[in-house]
Formats: structure tokens, C-alpha cells, sequence
């Protein structure tokens, strides 16, 4: 059976950046099951899936605009110090932040000046070309 449009497909992969450093792998762990064509994966990867079959294995090159998106400069905020936790001063820091209504949002520490603190919103994966070593475990 092959991966196609509504099939529940189960797949093992491991996630690298150019530089070589591993992201995220499920290698010796459950897989990741999604559903094919309900967007619930990354476009690129979603993609270069369709019409393989179970024990396929291959190598995928997902471009920023398929997977994340470009770093987006106007995700860049500066806010004053003292709305950010003390232990949190320091670049690399993730944060969650809350909206008026409620909503959760993920951002990194990106600056610390002396006053204030440059907070990015942006995926900690936007701008990346992302590697994967994908292998389809299941298609039902």
C-alpha cells in the first residue's frame, strides 16, 4: 500500500540541520503516525511521502518555504526587562508568553541590552533547511 490522501501512514525519521546536529529523532521510539493530506506535518516532508510504500526509506531536503517558513524580521519585539523573568535574561531563553485572550505563544530570548530585552517570535526552525532520514513504518 502506498502513501496517499487519507491513509494513516506511520513513519520513523530523524531530523538534521545542514551543520549535521540532530534535532529530533524517533529512531527506537513510537513513530509518528499522521494522516496524509490533512496538513498535519510539515508541507515539504508531507510531499516528498506521497507515493512511497511501507520499508521505503529515503532522504528528504525540506526548503524553509516548505517547512517553517523564512525568519520573519517584524517577528522581533524589544520589551522593557522587568516583563521578563530574571533567570531569563540571557540569549536562548524560551519563553511563553499569553495573549489578551488566552493564547499561548513560544519565543526565544534573541538580545539582552541594558535596559530592555529582544524577544523573537519567529519557529526556532524558520529560515533552516531541515534533513530528514525518513522510513515508512505503515500506511492503513
Amino acid at each position: 500500500m502506498k502513501v496517499e490522501d487519507g491513509k494513516r501512514v506511520s513513519v520513523e525519521y530523524t531530523l538534521r540541520l545542514d551543520d549535521q546536529s540532530v534535532v529530533e529523532s524517533n529512531v527506537g521510539k513510537p513513530p509518528l503516525q499522521y494522516t496524509h493530506g490533512s496538513h498535519e506535518i510539515i508541507p515539504g516532508l508531507e510531499q516528498a511521502l506521497s507515493g512511497l510504500a511501507v520499508g521505503d526509506a529515503q532522504q528528504v531536503n525540506v526548503a524553509p518555504e516548505d517547512a517553517y517558513g523564512p525568519v520573519n524580521p517584524e517577528a522581533f519585539h524589544e520589551i522593557d526587562k522587568s516583563r521578563v523573568p530574571e533567570g531569563a535574561h540571557k540569549v536562548g531563553a524560551q519563553l511563553v508568553a499569553r495573549d489578551q485572550e488566552g493564547h499561548e505563544r513560544r519565543l526565544r530570548v534573541h538580545e539582552v541590552r541594558d535596559e530592555t530585552v529582544v524577544v523573537d517570535l519567529n519557529h526556532p526552525l524558520a529560515g533552516k533547511t531541515l534533513i530528514f532520514d525518513v522510513k515508512v513504518l505503515a500506511v492503513e
